[in-house]
């Protein structure tokens, strides 16, 4: 039983479907739980928030993500599959609470001053909760100072952030440079994103890692954290 309703959860991420009423990619899907609905269930019939998390949504987005790397999914449809995740992970956010699992780190993620854009930032928030980080979003066009601040009250050891408008990137090394003045960069890993950032400009700010999409950002916090 166990196994059926994480496998279920599974199959409703890669559908994208939220609940009972989505459609998802399969039609016919309509009526049958969403991710909501079996996540719910899942916690009544004992089913711990690890295991919903790591053998349901975790592996539900390992499959999304592999499409979208082969071109079989594209943003909207990510995008609804995180959707998905991020309803999941508020459901079961007391449980973990009271269960007492450890979170993997924190992160403070922001869309840098300028730029209004946050799908991309909204979708590695989530990502990353599902994979057992805190994480606290800022919003879009958001000062270096602020960030300096929250990094200052929050202790993370994780900074992200995003950039869609080259003329907004510049805010990044801006940031970089504003946590080392204020004696903060060697206390945080920051990372970059966004369609106006590249590997190399990563490199050229002083940022400590690149991620092209919110699949590759996990993979870098996770690297990060070994280090």
């Amino acid at each position: 039983m166990t196994e059926d309703i994480l496998a279920l959860i599974k199959e409703n991420v890669v559908q994208g479907r939220v609940t009972q009423d989505d459609e998802g990619l399969e039609e016919e899907m309509v009526g049958q739980p969403g991710v909501s609905e079996l996540t719910e269930k899942a916690l009544a019939q004992g089913i711990s928030p690890d295991d919903i998390i790591k053998r349901g949504l975790t592996k539900g987005m390992d499959i999304v993500g592999q499409k979208f790397e082969t071109k079989e999914y594209y943003i909207p449809d990510m995008l609804a599959s995180a959707e998905a995740v991020g309803v999941a992970m508020e459901i079961l956010e007391p449980h973990l609470a009271k269960s007492g699992i450890k979170s993997k780190g924190k992160i403070i993620m922001a869309t840098v001053k300028g730029d209004l854009h946050d799908i991309g930032k909204n979708i590695v928030s989530i990502l990353l909760r599902g994979a057992g980080y805190t994480v606290k979003d800022l919003g879009n066009d958001i000062d270096p100072q602020a960030i300096v601040d929250a990094v200052r009250e929050e202790s993370p050891q994780f900074v992200g952030l995003s950039a869609l408008l080259t003329s907004t990137m510049i805010h990044m090394r801006d940031t970089i440079q504003a946590l080392a003045e204020s004696g903060l960069r060697d206390k945080v890993k920051v990372i970059i994103g966004g369609a106006a950032v590249s590997e190399e400009f990563a490199q050229s700010i002083g940022a400590d890692g690149y991620g092209a999409d919110g699949f590759e950002a996990i993979r870098v916090v996770e690297a990060l954290s070994v280090q």
